[in-house]
């Protein structure tokens, strides 16, 4: 095989990614109705892999469909994998739409699962002489780690090598696929041997060596129960290997010379990001994208008559505050305290502004009664605490906002607010 065009390529899995993107993000959608939590994860993570890594060479890899080569196998496989939620559904198609306009191969086949794929490229990659980073946290891809192949985790920014993988086996990289045909899987209802987990199969195949010497010397198990196990389900335990051992030679038709990375097509970026309304990743491309920035993205700051200021006393007017903010894409962030010493300060409020001249105040740890001119008092030197949200109720409130990839939170000395 010629060598590589290019030294890194990063291999995404874009089918696993969505799923963990859809329960790790908010809810959010379009003014339409249009879900799009998952998408704007995966967008976000594009962005990320391209800005922040090394990679020169970057595809993004699909499920085709819910049926395999492995249903011919075993006809149980993945059989009771539950419906994706309603919501999701929908995603799908939007992240292909996604890594089309970061103009990214969106590569999936018929008869091969997306880890078949991925196998495959990784393969052929390293043998060409590139590195290659596999952009999943599936443990089923672990199999594949080595000296040349790492897995990175996008939703901990963690890297996966051969250590991690011990941790999570019990074995190396290249005896994980005798681990998983003992233990089974059932997500993917791959049976393995009744009784046997991942601990115990890691033990017994440090022991042995590897599945097929563990089956044939199974009669010098001491453990009854574990020996006659093997014995009965031995010929499960060779199938079970064949579905969990990842295909590296599928019949793939993209070749890994066209996964050189190419800058995407401005206008068909655009269009994306304002088609699901990703205004914050508008305003952070807007000078790769060129042109001017919509309203939304760039608002003029508001005249003094227009600027709406309020003092938020109870959990509904605060929830408006988060959905304005979940809407707008950017939220400006202060906070009130007893102490400049964030470790020892208390929270007394917080300060949220979604626009130049819509902002409001939130108390949730004053002591004392207002003072004669109206204002909050600070001091605590009042009779009665003024009406405010619990801060518990708060915190709970305004926690997954803050978290939050989608919105930009801006700040003076966050550090300071993020401590306390």
């Amino acid at each position: 095989m010629s060598s590589a065009p290019y030294k890194h390529l990063y291999l995404v899995d874009g089918s696993g990614y969505i799923f963990r993107a859809y329960f790790a993000i908010p809810p959010r959608s379009t003014s339409d109705g249009t879900p799009t939590n998952a998408t704007f994860g995966f967008t976000n993570m594009l962005i990320k892999l391209l800005r922040d890594s090394d990679a020169d060479a970057i595809a993004v890899i699909f499920d085709k469909s819910s049926k395999s080569f492995r249903n011919e196998i075993y006809g149980e496989y993945k059989a009771h994998r539950p419906e994706p939620p309603e919501d999701l559904i929908p995603q799908f198609a939007a992240i292909r739409e996604a890594t089309k306009a970061f103009n990214l191969p969106c590569i999936e086949m018929e008869g091969y699962e997306a880890d078949d794929l991925i196998a495959t490229y990784a393969r052929q990659a390293k043998d060409a002489g590139a590195e290659v980073t596999i952009v999943s946290s599936d443990k089923d891809l672990m199999q594949l780690v080595d000296g040349g192949i790492a897995m990175l985790d996008p939703m901990k920014d963690k890297a996966i090598g051969p250590d991690e993988v011990v941790e999570k086996f019990g074995v190396p990289p290249e005896k994980v696929v005798d681990v998983q045909a003992l233990a089974g899987d059932s997500v993917d209802n791959v049976p393995g041997v009744p009784g046997i987990g991942i601990k115990t199969a890691a033990q017994l195949i440090n022991e042995y060596g590897d599945l097929e010497t563990l089956l044939e010397r199974a009669e010098e198990i001491k453990q009854t129960k574990r020996r006659e196990k093997l014995i009965e389900n031995a010929e499960m335990a060779r199938i079970s290997k064949q579905l969990v051992t990842l295909e590296r030679y599928a019949p793939v038709e993209e070749g890994i010379d066209g996964f050189a990375l190419r800058q995407p097509e401005p206008e068909a970026l655009r269009a994306f990001l304002e088609r699901y309304e990703f205004r914050s990743v508008l305003r952070r491309l807007s000078e790769q994208l060129g042109g001017e920035e919509t309203d939304e993205a760039t608002p003029a700051p508001a005249a003094p008559g227009e600027a709406k200021y309020e003092l938020v006393q109870d959990l509904k007017a605060l929830e408006r505050w988060v959905t304005a903010a979940r809407k707008r894409g950017v939220l400006a962030v202060d906070t009130e305290t007893t102490s400049l010493d964030a470790v020892a300060a208390e929270l007394v409020g917080i300060s949220l502004a979604t626009e130049a001249g819509q902002a409001c105040y939130v108390p949730v740890g004053h002591k004392g009664g207002a003072p004669a001119d109206g204002a909050l008092d600070l001091e605590g030197s009042g009779a009665e605490a003024p009406q405010q949200i619990p801060l518990k109720d708060a915190i709970a409130c305004l926690k997954p906002l803050l978290e939050d990839p989608g919105v930009l939170k801006i700040g003076q000395n966050i550090k300071y607010d993020l401590l306390v």
